[in-house]
């Protein structure tokens, strides 16, 4: 797959988030965890390449297999549920 520059700026959103799998995105973009590091540290200044290798590294959420939860997002018991109909209702009226 050739990468764009969009490509390469969801790829490394996607890497910094912390409940997307790097299998997510080797699913979505064909690149291996090892490939996206190398991208990582070719687009983003040392520095930010440092601080994000400090935060993923050893990160459960980053590996599928790791993970605690088997399938969907992850949700605290404690997050409060959105009504999805008002949220689409308002959502409709600022187009």
């Amino acid at each position: 797959m050739i990468l764009t520059e969009q490509h390469m700026d969801r790829i490394i959103e996607m890497a910094w988030e912390d409940r997307t799998p790097f299998e997510a995105i080797t699913y979505q973009f064909e690149l291996k965890e090892q490939e996206v590091i190398e991208l990582m540290r070719r687009e983003m200044k040392p520095s930010s390449f440092r601080l994000w290798r400090k935060r993923v590294q050893g990160r459960a959420t980053k590996h599928q297999k790791l993970r605690t939860f088997n399938k969907g997002r992850f949700k605290c018991s404690r997050q409060n549920k959105l009504p999805t109909t008002q949220y689409l209702n308002d959502n409709v009226a600022l187009l």
